[in-house]
C-alpha cells in the first residue's frame, strides 16, 4: 500500500526546491519567455548548488535524480518494505521546480532528461563515468514524432569507436548540455531490437547544432536540431549492453521512459497547481468562494469549474506518485508511468487554459502568468509520448495485446 504522506527527507528536498521556484524561477519566469534563446545567467549559480548538494548526499534540485537504487538500497527494501529513493525525490522536485516555471526547470545545468535515461539503463562504470554530465535526449527524428522504433540514425561499430549518421529533432537543451544521448540503430536489419542509445560527447567531431526552435511555450529551454555526420565516440558510450537482443526488443532503452514519463507528469502537475492557485486568488478578489461543503451544483458556475479541476489535479498527482513509487521499489510500472503521463499531461492542457478563460482579460494578458503557463502546459502532453501513444500503450497493457496487435 503506498504510504501518501511524504517522509521527512523528501519534504525538505521539495521545500528547497520550491524556494528555488519561488524566489529565481517566478522572478526572472516573463523576462526569458520574452527572451527566446537568451541564456538565463541566473542559472549559472545554480550549478554549483547542484553539484555541491549532490556531493552531500543531499537529493538534486532538478528532475534528473531518478533511476536506480543501490544494492544496499535494495537489500533494504528486501528488509523494511516500502522505500522512497531517488525516483520520488526527482518527481517532487520536478513538480516544484515547474510550479517556478518549466522552461527553466529543463534549463537547469546538469539536470537534463538524458541524465535519467543515463540512470536507468548505464552500467555501474558508466554511472561513474557519466554521472556529473549535464545530457539531453536526442530521440525524434523528421520522419517519425511518437513511434520510438522507428529511429533511423545509425550506429556503425568501426574498431574502438561508433560512427553515428544522422539527424534529431526537438533535443530539449540540446545546445546548452555537455553531452547528447542519443538513440541510433546498430543494425536495421534486425528492426526496434537492434536500437540502442548512446552517450555522445557535445564536442565529439560530427557533431554540431543545426538550428534553434522558435516554440510556443517553455521559450527559456532552448530546442535544438542536431546534425550527427560521420561522429565518432568511444565503444563503450553505447548505454547498457551491446548485445542486440531479438526477443527482448528494445525494452531496454524504452525503459528510460519509465522514468521519465512520471518525471513530465509532475511537471504538468506542477503547472497546472500554480494555475489554479492564481486562480483562486482572482476568483476570491472578484468575491466568488469556492466551498467544500456546498455540492458544486449550488455555487458559483466558476466555482463548480475550480473544484472539477482540482480534482483532475489531484488525481494526476496521485498517478504520478504511484508510477515514480513502484520505481523506486522495483516494480515494473510502463501501465502506471504512462497512465500518470497522460492524466497528468490532459490536466496541465485543460486546467492552464481554463483559468485563462475564467480570469476573463486579466487571463489573456501579459498582467499574470496565466497565458504564459497555458502555452508552456501544451508540450507537456506532447514530448516523452503523446496523448494519443500513452492511452495506446494503456490499452495494451490492459488488454494485454503486442505493439502489433494492437496499433
Amino acid at each position: 500500500m503506498i504510504n501518501l504522506e511524504l517522509p521527512k527527507k523528501l519534504r525538505a528536498s521539495a521545500n528547497q526546491a520550491h524556494q528555488v521556484a519561488s524566489e529565481i524561477f517566478r522572478p526572472i519566469s516573463r523576462k526569458y519567455d520574452l527572451g527566446e534563446h537568451e541564456y538565463p545567467v541566473e542559472l549559472d549559480t545554480m550549478a554549483a548548488m547542484v553539484e555541491g548538494l549532490a556531493d552531500s548526499g543531499t537529493q538534486k534540485i532538478g528532475g534528473a535524480a531518478g533511476g536506480r537504487s543501490e544494492e544496499s538500497d535494495a537489500h533494504a527494501t528486501e528488509l523494511l518494505g516500502n522505500t522512497n529513493g531517488g525516483n520520488m525525490s526527482a518527481l517532487l522536485n520536478a513538480l516544484e521546480t515547474s510550479w517556478g516555471d518549466v522552461g527553466l526547470m529543463l534549463s537547469i545545468p546538469y539536470q537534463g532528461l538524458g541524465n535519467a535515461a543515463i540512470a536507468a539503463v548505464a552500467t555501474d562504470e558508466q554511472l561513474k563515468r557519466f554521472g556529473k554530465v549535464w545530457a539531453a535526449m536526442a530521440i525524434t527524428e523528421p520522419s517519425f514524432g511518437s513511434d520510438s522504433a522507428a529511429v533511423t540514425t545509425t550506429a556503425v561499430r568501426d574498431g574502438d569507436e561508433w560512427v553515428l549518421n544522422g539527424e534529431k529533432i526537438f533535443v530539449t537543451a540540446g545546445q546548452r548540455a555537455t553531452h547528447i544521448v542519443v538513440w541510433a540503430s546498430v543494425d536495421k536489419s534486425l528492426g526496434r531490437a537492434a536500437i540502442k542509445s548512446f552517450v555522445v560527447p557535445r564536442d565529439a567531431p560530427g557533431l554540431s547544432v543545426a538550428r534553434l526552435e522558435h516554440k510556443l511555450g517553455i521559450k527559456a529551454s532552448d530546442t535544438a536540431v542536431l546534425l550527427l555526420q560521420d561522429c565518432r565516440i568511444p565503444a563503450d558510450n553505447i548505454l547498457g549492453s551491446p548485445e542486440v537482443n531479438v526477443e527482448k526488443g528494445f525494452a531496454g532503452v524504452m525503459q528510460t521512459f519509465d522514468n521519465t514519463r512520471p518525471l513530465v507528469a509532475a511537471m504538468a502537475v506542477g503547472v497546472a497547481r500554480a494555475a489554479l492557485e492564481e486562480l483562486r486568488a482572482i476568483l476570491t478578489a472578484a468575491g466568488i468562494e469556492i466551498s467544500y461543503d456546498t455540492p458544486a451544483i449550488n455555487q458559483h458556475a466558476a466555482a463548480a469549474e475550480f473544484l472539477r479541476m482540482e480534482a483532475d489535479y489531484e488525481s494526476a498527482y496521485l498517478l504520478s506518485l504511484r508510477a515514480a513509487w513502484m520505481a523506486d521499489n522495483k516494480k515494473p510500472n510502463s501501465l502506471e508511468a504512462s497512465m500518470s503521463k497522460a492524466k497528468a499531461g490532459r490536466t496541465g492542457t485543460d486546467v492552464t487554459l481554463k483559468a485563462v478563460e475564467l480570469a476573463g482579460t486579466l487571463g489573456y494578458s501579459q498582467r499574470t502568468l496565466l497565458e504564459k503557463w497555458g502555452r508552456d502546459s501544451k508540450i507537456l502532453d506532447i514530448f516523452e509520448g503523446t496523448q494519443q501513444i500513452q492511452q495506446l500503450i494503456v490499452a495494451r497493457r490492459v488488454l494485454g495485446k503486442t505493439s502489433s496487435e494492437l496499433k
